[in-house]
């Protein structure tokens, strides 16, 4: 394994040079064979990649997002049939902005916003107010299979974003998310018809990109399907001095005989950064400074982050009898990560402030699976569609760190000072060269859910508990030896209604909870021991209340959903860790995606939240809002066909995020922001070969923001925005 990590993948380097595809490459059975050829249709209709019978949901209207996703143990929904607000978004939306991460894909989403991990440049998705770490990305509905801080969205076929609690759907994320939402990836399959694709790109700063995208179906009828897909990214970014190397190779496969279907993915990716920008945090009493210039750098030349993994699932679906399924999954994980960084810290109104060196290894190891079946039946005029699984997740980290001086070294963030990579003798923790097994996190649980249909299915009541156990051991960096444990369980339920009243009309409700594991009791560095120290606290239970309705006519699609949720708050208050306060998150959403005329694709909505916190201790910051959480999100993409000019489409998307707290004292206010992005795309013929040649400038007006502030608990640090970014590629079809 050691070896194939530091293979540099240079010999398909050349081949890479790709950005996208048409949606076409993904097109159902039907657009790419006769009507009368009858055994591709029935045997192929839509590869999936959850080895289903019925294949993917189809693309609405548009093509920009998917008529129905994955809800875990309840299979793939129609969103009209769902009693939850998801939105599922295509390979074709992917292509068409080149999405270069997932990131880059929920952007275009009005519940979500992007952060970053703390301390390092991890992505993070911020749904409904709630954090969701990349850690807690599902891949094909299992859990901690994908790279931990970045994925490239070349990797993927679809992306579904679930709003709202959710652990019931999947289980406990092993990362502590599951509160806000969810996000699950789906792997690209080879469509019915051979697909040759290479795409040469370059972006601001010099930044050379590529890919290649292989596929064919093969054996009787085409029933078995092999995709490849080899990326490579290399040089500059828009952001002065910053670099980022990406090398990404998967293969997906799939086999689809006449009562059982077979899926299967591998992949690679080596990503690595060089000097790129920090987060930055404000120290405590100081105003929010102004954002500096969108493409300066404060990142010191020698820092770096470093993260290569290889990951594989095998999922697997067979028929038992005409109305029941049983499928198993598998997955795993391996990664080495090494980080050199330098965080920064402002401590005064000109932006001046110190940034201290920490060094970091990690390597991970996980596995992780599932096995279900799923049956139809009806009692009397009732239909009952019942599901039950059981999962289980594994994963074991080796950790080490290394740190400079707490004292660092004075810079200013409008006037930065390279200094030399200072000595990092200070406070050692572990053998950097050969870490010790620092955590290990053990996952399981077991659901039933039963779908009742009533008045000829225009009435749909869902109902079911997943029983789950939680298990989290830490072990010294030094010695190795354990020094503390978790072991807890705890039941999660989940009750939602579907009623349509009239066709293309869906009113629903749900009430639904996320599991997350309770913190320990453990003092700080160099603090006396806690009153409780050493103990565990109960899993923290995180309750949600939805109502809505959703309209389908056909061509326009949208929702409305109000709901509330609340979740606990853990810290020390008299010398004692516990569940103290709540954050409470209510808001209202608004969606709307589709083709309301000819040649126009619209995407967008708006998010209105209300967040307090509540039940403080002392009632020291009751009625207080969260940190890093906007009142108002609001996104609007506008893609249009010019007449008059066959294969030409204009794109614009619009996103605004309203002021938001970098402290738990609302004393540090973070300004607004809007940002305005735009993009062309000309599907034409060239040498006899189909191309698509396109073009897109991500925040036009170049303006200087602060994108988003916090991602972790009661830390309000700011990931400034990115700055005017032009990207242009060419898709050559062979």
């Amino acid at each position: 394994m050691t070896q194939t990590f530091h293979l540099k993948p240079l010999a398909f380097g050349a081949l890479l040079l790709s950005a996208s595809a048409g949606a076409q490459t993904t097109a159902p059975a039907a657009a790419d064979q006769p009507a009368t050829d009858q055994p591709m249709q029935t045997v192929v209709v839509s590869a999936s990649a959850d080895a289903s019978a019925q294949g993917l949901p189809t693309d609405y209207a548009g093509g920009q997002v998917a008529r129905g996703g994955r809800l875990g143990l309840l299979g793939n929904v129609d969103i009209m049939s769902a009693p939850f607000n998801t939105t599922n978004y295509t390979q074709a939306l992917i292509q068409d902005q080149q999405a270069r991460s997932v990131a880059d894909v929920v952007q275009n989403d009005p519940s979500v916003r992007v952060a970053r991990g703390f301390g390092n440049y991890q992505e993070l998705y911020v749904i409904r107010g709630f954090a969701v770490n990349s850690d807690d990305l599902a891949y094909n509905g299992l859990y901690g299979l994908l790279p931990r801080q970045f994925v490239a969205a070349e990797l993927l076929e679809r992306v579904e974003v679930f709003r709202g609690a959710n652990s019931f759907v999947n289980g406990a994320a092993p990362g502590g998310g599951g509160i806000g939402g969810m996000i699950n990836l789906l792997p690209k399959r080879a469509p019915n018809k051979d697909l040759n694709q290479v795409t040469v790109g370059v972006e601001s700063g010099g930044q050379l990109v590529g890919a290649a995208d292989l596929a064919r179906r093969f054996g009787p009828d085409k029933r078995g399907g092999i995709r490849i897909n080899a990326v490579r990214r290399d040089g500059d970014t828009a952001i002065d001095r910053e670099e980022r190397e990406l090398s990404v190779f998967s293969v997906g496969a799939d086999w689809r005989g006449d009562a059982f279907r077979v899926s299967a993915d591998a992949g690679y990716q080596d990503h690595k950064l060089y000097a790129a920008r920090p987060s930055v945090t404000v120290a405590a009493g100081l105003p929010i400074v102004a954002a500096p210039d969108s493409s300066s750098n404060w990142a010191q030349p020698w820092t770096n982050s470093k993260e290569r993994d290889v990951f594989g699932t095998l999922r697997g679906e067979v028929d038992l009898g005409a109305n029941t399924v049983a499928w198993a999954a598998l997955g795993m994980r391996k990664t080495d990560e090494s980080n050199i960084l330098a965080s920064m810290n402002v401590n005064a109104v000109d932006g001046g402030g110190y940034q201290t060196r920490f060094d970091n290894v990690r390597e991970d190891d996980v596995k992780t699976g599932e096995v279900g079946a799923r049956t139809t039946l009806r009692t009397g005029a009732i239909g009952h569609t019942l599901s039950v699984t059981a999962s289980s997740f594994h994963s074991e980290s080796k950790n080490a760190f290394a740190m400079g001086d707490f004292g660092g070294w004075n810079t200013n963030i409008y006037r930065p000072v390279d200094v030399a990579a200072p000595p990092t003798g200070f406070w050692p923790g572990g053998n950097m060269a050969d870490p010790l097994v620092t955590r290990k996190t053990m996952l399981s649980s077991a659901a039933i859910a039963d779908t009742l249909s009533m008045l000829d299915d225009s009435l749909l009541l869902t109902v079911g508990i997943r029983h789950q156990r939680l298990k989290d051991y830490s072990y010294d960096y030094v010695s190795g030896l354990q020094n503390a444990a978790y072991e807890r369980s705890a039941n999660t339920p989940v009750a939602g209604i579907v009623y349509k009243p009239a066709k293309g009309v869906s009113l629903y409700a749900n009430y639904i909870e996320a599991l997350q594991q309770g913190g320990s009791a453990t003092s700080a560095f160099g603090e006396p021991p806690l009153s409780n120290n050493g103990q565990p606290l109960a899993p923290y239970v995180s309750r949600q209340k939805e109502i809505g309705v959703k309209v389908d006519g056909g061509k326009l699609g949208g929702s409305v959903a109000l709901f509330t949720t609340g979740q606990p708050q853990a810290y020390i208050a008299n010398n004692t860790y516990g569940t103290f306060g709540e954050q409470r998150n209510r808001g209202v959403e608004l969606s709307v995606f589709g083709l309301p005329t000819k040649g126009l694709r619209l995407l967008g909505g708006a998010t209105l939240l209300d967040t307090k916190q509540r039940r403080t201790f002392g009632g020291a910051t009751d009625g207080l809002e969260a940190i890093g959480v906007p009142e108002i999100q609001v996104n609007l993409n506008a893609d249009w066909d010019v007449p008059g000019v066959p294969g030409l489409a204009l794109n614009a998307r619009a996103l605004y995020t309203s002021t938001q707290f970098a402290d738990i004292g609302n004393t540090q206010k973070v300004p607004a922001w809007s940002r305005l992005d735009l993009g062309a795309s000309w599907a034409t013929r060239l040498m006899e070969r189909d191309v698509t040649l396109r073009a897109r400038v991500d925040n036009v007006t170049d303006k200087n923001y602060w994108a988003s502030s916090g991602g972790y608990p009661t830390y309000g640090y700011l990931v400034a925005g990115a700055p005017r970014t032009l990207s242009v590629s060419a898709t050559i079809d062979f």
